[in-house]
């Protein structure tokens, strides 16, 4: 019996880390008012193939998209601007710029405002592209 119930912890043990390979893994961020989130540009690729939430473009001036990026506003104009984000603000919303700190700016604002699921791309869209990802220019 014994026996029976090692093999069995060990074959969830080894679905469990299989598994776990498709997991995003992020870098919580603290700030005033909670956290946000950061994702590198493979982790953001990787939410990207299920798309569940906002993306934000918050570079000014414009310097191109990422695939499927839902809006495009200026970083310092996002508290004017939550009527376009999701009324709910535990709504998953992912922020990126050019290099990050643009949308590392969004992000502490939003948490600070009550938004509690506020991802943001580290090192935005060069380290995007540095990874081999494109943009739509």
């Amino acid at each position: 019996m014994k026996l029976r119930n090692l093999s069995i912890l060990l074959s969830l043990v080894l679905l469990l880390v299989a598994c776990q390979s498709n997991l995003v893994t992020s870098e919580d961020v603290a700030v005033a008012g909670g956290s946000y989130k950061n994702v590198s540009p493979k982790e953001l690729n990787t939410l990207l193939k299920d798309k569940d939430f906002i993306f934000v473009n918050v570079h000014i001036p414009f310097a191109g998209n990422i695939d499927g990026t839902d809006l495009s506003i200026p970083y310092d104009q996002i508290e004017q601007n939550l009527s376009q984000l999701a009324a709910d603000k535990d709504a998953r919303i992912v922020l990126y710029c050019r290099s990050g700190h643009m949308s590392q700016i969004a992000a502490e604002k939003l948490v600070a405002l009550g938004y509690t699921d506020v991802w943001n791309l580290n090192g935005g869209m060069v380290d995007w592209e540095k990874e081999g990802f494109e943009l739509q220019k």
